[in-house]
């Protein structure tokens, strides 16, 4: 069964690293993310894996417009040493 689980900054963090530790080749790698970032389960594990593929295959299409850094402004022209010299 499908779980709706909510992740913390920190485990994500810690998802992210085991990644990078436990690749696909890795025997049992659903049980090592698991552990590595501790209070999820497996399914929960693999299921926020699937949804990182999911997001980065948008992204990576052009579906998920870039976010507004600039708050609507117009960057042109504008240089963060500005800022410093002031």
């Amino acid at each position: 069964m499908a779980t709706n689980s909510t992740w913390t900054h920190q485990q994500n963090k810690l998802f992210e690293n085991a990644l990078a530790i436990y690749d696909r080749d890795t025997p049992d790698r659903w049980r090592n993310l698991a552990k590595a970032v501790g209070g999820k389960t497996e399914e929960e594990v693999k299921n926020h894996y699937e949804k990182l593929v999911e997001d980065i295959s948008r992204i990576e299409s052009g579906n998920v417009p870039l976010p507004n850094y600039n708050g609507g402004r117009s960057n042109k022209g504008y240089n963060f040493m500005d800022e410093e010299k002031r």
